[in-house]
């Protein structure tokens, strides 16, 4: 049975499996995403494995959650598009960091929004989170309209954060403050 705090309309969240290895594999060594992922060299099949067998996915002692985002309805039913993650999680502060990976197949079909206002509500409702962040680039157009769409503002500028080749490029940080009714 899925659990409906973590279920939308054309996907769910729902913890890493074994059967996902071989995408995560694919998603780590993307060499396109090492600069925002502070990767600098490949994963091995082996260390993925390692990774995917042994997590926890209590977020209180690894203080970090990775969720697969899977469709449940049309062409997508049972497909991993991506996933998405809590990082950075401090029960203390009440508040975490958000990361997305959406496949680039699948980038463009409302998937990213859909998992991350399900992300939201359970940081908030679930977790009991008063903030959650998220550190983008300002050529990432798309992600910036994703996290604003949803509330986040920019709270703060990375001068020189990001290295690519000979130049450097700037990030920002967006917030999203749960306000008290």
């Amino acid at each position: 049975m899925q659990n409906e705090i973590l279920k939308g309309k054309k996907l769910h969240l729902r913890a890493v499996e074994p059967s996902d290895i071989d995408l995560l594999y694919q998603l780590e060594n993307d060499p396109s995403i090492w600069k925002v992922s502070s990767t600098l060299a490949p994963y091995s099949r082996f260390q993925i494995e390692e990774y995917v067998m042994n997590v926890q996915n209590d977020i209180y002692s690894s203080r970090q959650l990775r969720l697969m985002i899977v469709g449940h309805s049309g062409d997508i039913d049972g497909k991993s598009v991506g996933a998405i993650d809590l990082f950075d999680f401090d029960p203390f502060h009440l508040r975490a960091g958000i990361g997305i990976l959406v496949r680039e197949e699948f980038r463009g079909n409302g998937y990213a929004a859909e998992a991350l206002e399900l992300l939201i509500h359970y940081a908030f409702e679930v977790l009991n989170l008063r903030q959650l962040y998220s550190n983008i680039t300002p050529i990432n157009t798309s992600s910036i309209s994703l996290f604003e769409k949803y509330g986040f503002e920019r709270c703060g500028i990375k001068k020189d954060w990001i290295r690519t080749g000979n130049s450097w490029m700037e990030e920002w940080m967006f917030q999203l403050i749960r306000r008290s009714d």
